[in-house]
């Protein structure tokens, strides 16, 4: 499998593009951002289109809308009444343009497809730095932060108690999660890149007992699913995103399974 150039590429950028959403993921459970993860995960699929459609690298586009969206959104989440139904109108919209960009652009099915479900198996060498680039970023953002991303993140009124500037850490954080949403897109999608910022984290919630713990758990989790969705899609020639999500379901399940055994 290895001999293979494209393979060796899509293992290193997906390692990367695991780790990242690993971590990040944790802190999104804890923040109860998965909702807003999934609307960043609509908002990157117009921005995608919206670069096809100028004829740039959907990644970049992916980039743009989400930064500006994750700082719209997640104001909007923290002060307004009704957060909900004004994040789901947000999502309907940017999933219209998002149809409305491809439509104008001429681009084929193809290019929908990619946007949707991603293309790990095709990413290139360049493609593969600038996702190693930008997972690193993302990365170093979250360890500046971290001590108090995690007093903010598990005990938000403490950290409010304490003189913390909350509405710094969370505008890193939401930069954090963008980033990772566009490039977690390239391996499972914008329609389904909340797997791995959600289902991994989720899991590790039941296992781990401190922050570090669930950290690891969860990075181990989402590397579980990157790298056996790859192999499966090797050998069977079916997609990777499917793996990779079954996968993240399987183990979530099982590990909910027995949490609720331990405690019942």
């Amino acid at each position: 499998m290895f001999q293979y150039e494209f393979m060796r590429y899509a293992f290193l950028a997906s390692t990367f593009i695991a780790i990242t959403c690993g971590i990040v993921g944790v802190y999104v459970v804890a923040r109860s951002y998965a909702f807003l993860a999934h609307t960043l995960s609509e908002i990157g699929f117009a921005g995608a289109a919206f670069a096809v459609f100028i004829g740039i690298a959907p990644l970049w586009g992916m980039l743009l809308f989400t930064l500006l969206g994750s700082i719209g959104v997640g104001e909007l989440s923290l002060h307004s009444d009704q957060k909900e139904s004004s994040i789901s109108a947000i999502s309907a919209l940017f999933i219209g343009l998002g149809v409305l960009f491809l439509a104008i652009s001429g681009s084929n099915s193809r290019y929908a497809t990619n946007i949707l479900f991603g293309s790990i198996i095709g990413v290139d060498k360049q493609g593969v730095i600038q996702l190693v680039v930008l997972s690193v970023i993302v990365l170093l953002m979250i360890l500046l932060v971290q001590r108090n991303l995690n007093f903010d993140s598990f005990d938000h009124i403490g950290a409010i108690a304490h003189g913390m500037h909350t509405g710094f850490v969370g505008i890193v954080f939401l930069i954090s999660l963008a980033m990772s949403v566009a490039i977690g897109a390239q391996i499972v999608g914008s329609l389904l890149v909340f797997i791995l910022l959600t289902l991994p984290s989720s899991t590790a919630r039941h296992i781990g007992r401190t922050i570090p713990a669930m950290i690891a758990w969860s990075v181990f989790f989402a590397l579980v699913g990157v790298w056996a969705g790859l192999y499966l899609g090797f050998i069977t020639n079916w997609p990777v995103t499917f793996f990779i999500a079954t996968i993240e379901v399987v183990i979530y399940l099982v590990a909910y399974g027995i949490y609720v055994v331990k405690h019942r």
